[in-house]
């Protein structure tokens, strides 16, 4: 089920009442049952994947918990097995299967892989990840084993960040769902609130800035200088409006509903180095690469040389996750590259901005500029569909710069925006950058708050009107549902 979608419309709204009338002791099976009709709105048959891990990870902390020694480290062995052997079968064995036909062209071998027919579960690398993040910290004695089943179950189904994230800790989550939920109006118009921003991200930029990427994408090689520059300028505000935006839009509902979920994007795009990028961009699984593989290889403990590896190796696991392709793959290795060549010259570009005290004034101006443009050249290779197309577009994006009017203007008359349309998406492109700016300066949408009522609800009428009248005419699904 797609939030923006009218089922949804008519399910959550339900949820919620049927949420507030319940006594306690039932609260959970509302949301378990409502977890259950949200992913089986998909694929139905699927959920029977989600059970499977669901009943071994419940087993496989009880017996850590009670257990010592080997049989601990054999149970949580066997939940990460049961784990990422699912999401192998599922989301790589195809790219397995055809890359070792690739070799065995080459090497003139017999080859008899036989192909499945299967589609990838909606979300699965998500609540997989957060299915193994409890099992893990069960076993280092960070969490106490769930007993109740159910509440295990609702762990890793609840329904608003189940297929996209945030991907939560045991430790943050669990014990909400043994709270007792008492009606808080400032925190339900808090999530309303969040849940209207996440729609605007969504349907006001995402779904229209799709439409210049897509094209752009789609005919790369018809294209070169400026248009190619958009386009991929435009997936960059595409990627961030639709992920952050469902982000909030799962923090909204799951606030409404008494809970609160991690902030999963922190203004990415005013980042000032790649680092400091990945601690804005998809915080959740940027700190559970660091906390589950970066910091078990050696963390910073280790020599320069075998940290930079580790990092390599990391970037290269998190675009692997992100799809079975190279072109992820790529997009993967160029972070690592990135934040590598950053670590190691950091003190380098210190002493050349300390030496001219005039370009130190704009640093963080010029590096946020500089950060972005790197994201956008990566962004490149997430987005495209071969990588040849990706090499193409990164080799003529910057070149023939000087018509670059008339390059734009051919790219405006193939696309499917009337001017209208096109400067309502640029409007929200600087509408996003301010609000994003503000935060950057201790603003945030609470702040909304202490404005005067009618001024609020202009702007609450001004956002609704705009989504409904000049949105995205259809229901566009979430890019990463796909991973």
């Amino acid at each position: 089920m797609l939030f923006n979608s009218f089922q949804f419309a008519l399910f959550f709204p339900l949820v919620v009442f049927l949420y507030v009338v319940a006594p306690h002791r039932l609260r959970w099976v509302i949301l378990l049952l409502a977890s259950c009709v949200f992913y089986m709105a998909f694929i139905a048959r699927y959920i029977l994947i989600l059970g499977f891990t669901i009943v071994i990870d419940y087993c496989a902390g009880l017996v850590i918990e009670r257990s010592e020694g080997a049989t601990r480290r054999r149970w949580l062995i066997v939940s990460i097995l049961a784990n990422c052997g699912v999401l192998a079968l599922f989301k790589y064995y195809g790219f397995f299967r055809e890359n070792l036909a690739y070799i065995a062209r080459a090497l003139d071998w017999n080859y008899s892989l036989p192909a499945l027919s299967i589609i990838l579960p909606i979300g699965l690398s998500f609540h997989t990840f957060q299915a193994m993040s409890y099992t893990i910290e069960v076993y280092r004695g960070n969490q106490r084993a769930e007993c109740h089943f159910g509440i295990f179950a609702l762990y890793v189904m609840f329904f608003p960040q189940l297929v996209a994230g945030p991907i939560e800790r045991p430790q943050n989550l669990l014990h909400q769902f043994h709270k007792r939920y008492q009606f808080d109006y400032e925190q339900t118009v808090g999530g309303l609130r969040l849940m209207l921003w996440g729609f605007f991200k969504k349907i006001a930029i995402a779904d229209n800035a799709a439409i210049v990427a897509g094209e752009v994408f789609d005919h790369a090689r018809s294209y070169h200088g400026a248009p190619l520059l958009i386009g991929v300028v435009m997936f960059a505000f595409q990627i961030y409006g639709d992920f952050s935006g469902y982000s909030d839009i799962a923090r909204g509902a799951a606030r409404i509903l008494g809970f609160d979920l991690m902030r999963n994007f922190d203004c990415p795009y005013f980042a000032v180095s790649i680092p400091d990028f990945w601690r804005r961009w998809h915080i959740s699984l940027s700190t559970w690469f660091r906390d589950y593989l970066y910091i078990p290889l050696g963390g910073n403990r280790t020599s320069l040389w075998r940290r930079n590896v580790n990092l390599l190796g990391v970037f290269l696991i998190s675009g692997l996750w992100h799809g079975a392709s190279w072109t992820f793959v790529l997009w993967g290795a160029l972070h690592g590259f990135y934040v590598v060549v950053s670590r190691t010259t950091t003190e380098v570009r210190d002493r050349i901005y300390a030496s001219f005290s005039r370009i130190a004034i704009v640093r963080p101006f010029v590096s946020a500029f500089i950060t972005f443009m790197l994201v956008c050249v990566a962004w490149t290779f997430f987005r495209a569909n071969r990588i040849s197309d990706a090499f193409y577009m990164v080799g003529n994006m910057f070149v023939d710069l000087q018509y670059a009017g008339e390059d734009s203007a051919a790219l405006l008359s193939r696309i499917a925006l009337s001017p209208t349309e096109l400067v309502l998406l640029l409007s929200g492109i600087v509408i996003l950058l301010f609000a994003e700016w503000m935060h950057e300066h201790h603003w945030s949408l609470a702040s909304l708050s202490i404005w005067p009522a009618p001024l609020r609800w202009a702007g609450y009428y001004a956002v609704v009107f705009w989504l409904v009248f000049f949105g995205f005419a259809g229901t566009k699904q979430f890019i990463y549902f796909q991973f």
